[in-house]
């Protein structure tokens, strides 16, 4: 089944496609509460905002760090924030990384687009 994924705020059509939803348990379980991850949006229809943190942060148990490096997604019509870019990707669990953090502090990997569900009207496609 497709679904149109629109901003809750405005009504906008966020040109997000249900084909490019990653499967719910694909990235970190516990963090895709309340939230839809996609492997590829339209950015026409979006604002970027960089945003790095010198913060401890959980995901999972195996999923933590110190630096978050994520990017805002805002929708381009009335500016709402709707979700964020996350430029890490699975984490990788048989490589070593760096200072042995965890997971999060390896190199960067795919971005995945995490959106929030309370933010997105989601309907059926007709």
């Amino acid at each position: 089944m497709a679904y149109v994924y629109n901003c809750k705020e405005c009504g906008t059509d966020l040109n997000l496609r249900t084909f490019h939803l990653f499967p719910t348990d694909f990235y970190f379980e516990a963090g895709n509460d309340g939230t839809l991850s996609f492997a590829v949006i339209d950015d026409t229809k979006f604002k970027f905002e960089k945003e790095n943190k010198f913060k401890l942060f959980f995901e999972t148990i195996e999923y933590w760090g110190i630096q978050r490096n994520r990017t805002k997604i805002k929708c381009i019509s009335c500016g709402k924030l709707v979700g964020h870019i996350y430029d890490d990707g699975p984490p990788l669990r048989d490589s070593p990384n760096q200072w042995f953090l965890g997971p999060s502090q390896v190199i960067p990997r795919a971005p995945r687009f995490r959106f929030k569900i309370k933010a997105l009207n989601i309907t059926t496609e007709t």
